[in-house]
């Protein structure tokens, strides 16, 4: 079974002041994953912009990440399928690169609060780890699962 990618929000929920999601990200990253170094650049620009964090307590964040979960580095090839899906995806850019630095990584998962739940892009199901979710019904790439592209 493949590891799944974890989005920067899901990391983010660890400092969480709503107990149940702080809960539940740590044991979605607990489980270990895979996250990109992207991933791990939001975290750092959230929390000192938003959070105001000190270094030391970013850099054991950060750490206690890389310790449960691969890191897979930005790649031209990362950029070049990131450009693909977000022409056809309705997707941000940098989300578009997160997923697919996702697929290129063999992941069957992509956990994130802030995406199109349930959306499959290229093989990957986009999750929301705090909502219960049942099985994803087939789907066209890149629509919610049970939808697939409008008949032209």
């Amino acid at each position: 079974m493949s590891k799944p990618f974890i989005d920067s929000n899901v990391i983010l929920y660890l400092l969480s002041g709503d107990p149940s999601k702080a809960d539940r990200a740590e044991a979605v990253i607990g489980e270990g994953g895979i996250v990109s170094v992207q991933v791990l650049n939001e975290v750092v620009s959230v929390c000192r912009r938003k959070l105001k964090m000190p270094w030391g307590e970013i850099e054991a964040l950060l750490l206690a990440v890389k310790s449960a979960c691969d890191v897979l580095p930005l790649t031209v090839e990362s950029h070049e399928r990131a450009v693909e899906i977000a022409k056809r995806c309705p997707l941000s850019f940098y989300d578009a690169h997160i997923c697919a630095t996702a697929v290129l990584s063999g992941a069957a998962v992509l956990w994130s609060e802030d995406m199109q739940g349930e959306m499959v892009v290229d093989d990957v199901v986009i999750r929301n780890p705090f909502r219960i979710i049942s099985p994803p019904a087939a789907a066209s790439p890149g629509f919610p699962a049970g939808r697939s592209a409008p008949a032209r």
